[in-house]
């Protein structure tokens, strides 16, 4: 693994362009596009406020730059730079922006969820889109690009609009049964919608382009419930996250759960592989209590399989607190549809990796420290993750690796984003970002 220098970025507002050639970061209020083999500038643009959100067309020929403070979004070309666009939302307000599939389409959304906007680059008009609700997220496109579904919020009730991208004509509205919906997300295959409800009651929906009801399903009454959703690549599968700390698996043919993983305070199962992160502290000199003043110095780890019953960490949640660090807050699939992962908000430093194909725990990862960040290679079964330090930790099915990032300054890594062709990570600090070269021999 080769590492780059570090490099200055504001907010972790760090994306690689969807052909995987460039990479656009945001420097307070510059933009600044790089070659992705060299990290050398390409181009440098200045915008009319410091930025808050950046996204690249699918062609990855524009990029756009949100400054929701000042209710403006800027759009810059690649293969012409002296071109320029502007958008003003006014005295409505920008809380929202993001591209259409085709990339030439850009949805503003109002302060207030007042409205949604579409402007076209192509034609220069303008349409709008009433009553959007304030979920996340309340919109969604299918994977081809043909279709928007759109949560809506009229006279008290939930509703979901479908669109068709090409002539942003509707096609389909109808009322959902959600007492207050909490978010929509469209199968990889684009065939079916799925809607869950607010964490305060456990209901899933399962919607036709039509807007026919497939399927609904509850796993239990009277407790917080759904926290996150996922589906798989090939949509056979629909993992399900909620408060009780599990993970429901449903297939795609009776929407019906295929196995429920628990995360329990003790695991004893023989066929789990443990991995637990162990620091080695620097040995100071006789007599030294604390390391000389202005000296840096990093703390070596590595990991140790651990056999038999293991205790896995855990806090305890503060009932009196909104939004208790309880449940599955994140999990998703690998690209291969082989493994899936799962974190538990109560058990912070561990990462549970599932075998979908066996419907059954292989490995448990324990971190020294709490997980920031974790994200699966889009070209092969392995997955990055970070805790804040200045390493980076890799596992495949081979096994886990700590590797640590050279810097002559103090660097910390709190996110990371593979590079689309998986040959590369993309590492970000509060301040700072570099990248993580990974030879081809490594690929495995």
């Amino acid at each position: 693994m080769n590492f780059s220098e570090l490099f200055k970025q504001t907010n972790s507002l760090c994306k690689f362009s969807p052909n995987g050639q460039y990479l656009a970061n945001c420097v307070q209020y510059r933009l600044i596009v790089r070659d992705i083999k060299t990290l050398q500038i390409v181009q440098l643009y200045t915008c009319l406020d410091a930025v808050q959100y950046i996204e690249w067309s699918s062609d990855s020929m524009f990029i756009l730059c949100g400054m929701y403070k000042r209710g403006i979004v800027q759009v810059w070309s690649l293969e012409q730079p002296e071109w320029t666009c502007k958008i003003d939302e006014g005295s409505a307000g920008l809380t929202a922006v993001r591209w259409s599939p085709d990339g030439r389409h850009i949805l503003t959304t109002a302060d207030f969820n007042l409205r949604i906007t579409v402007w076209s680059l192509v034609n220069k008009s303008v349409s709008y889109i009433k009553y959007p609700k304030d979920a996340k997220p309340a919109m969604d496109f299918s994977r081809d690009g043909k279709y928007m579904a759109l949560a809506e919020r009229r006279d008290c009730k939930d509703y979901i609009s479908v669109f068709v991208c090409s002539t942003w004509q509707l096609v389909k509205h109808f009322e959902t049964d959600t007492r207050d919906l909490a978010g929509i997300s469209w199968s990889p295959d684009g065939r079916v919608l799925c809607v869950w409800d607010t964490p305060l009651e456990y209901k899933l929906l399962l919607y036709l382009v039509d807007g026919r009801c497939v399927a609904t399903y509850s796993a239990y009454d009277w407790a917080l419930g759904i926290k996150s959703v996922a589906w798989s690549p090939t949509s056979q599968f629909l993992a399900i996250g909620s408060f009780d700390e599990k993970v429901r698996i449903l297939n795609h043919i009776t929407w019906k759960t295929v196995v429920t993983h628990s995360h329990p305070v003790t695991l004893d199962n023989a066929a789990v592989v443990v991995y637990k992160e162990v620091e080695k502290k620097p040995l100071l000199l006789r007599g030294e209590t604390a390391p000389p003043e202005g000296f840096i110095f990093s703390i070596q780890s590595k990991y140790e399989v651990l056999p038999g019953s293991v205790q896995v960490p855990a806090v305890k949640p503060d009932p009196d607190k909104a939004n208790p660090k309880i449940g599955i807050s994140k999990l998703a699939f690998s690209g291969d549809n082989r493994y899936l992962y799962s974190k538990n908000d109560n058990m912070p430093n561990a990462l549970w990796i599932w075998d979908v194909h066996k419907l059954s725990q292989i490995v448990l990862l324990i971190q020294a420290g709490p997980i920031k960040s974790v994200e699966w290679d889009p070209s092969h079964p392995r997955l990055a993750l970070c805790t804040g330090n200045n390493k980076v930790y890799l596992w495949s099915p081979a096994g886990c690796v700590s590797v640590e990032v050279p810097s002559e300054a103090t660097f910390q890594v709190h996110s990371l984003k593979w590079h689309p062709n998986g040959n590369a990570i993309l590492l970000m600090g509060r301040e700072h970002m570099c990248m993580c070269f990974i030879d081809a021999d490594e690929d495995s």
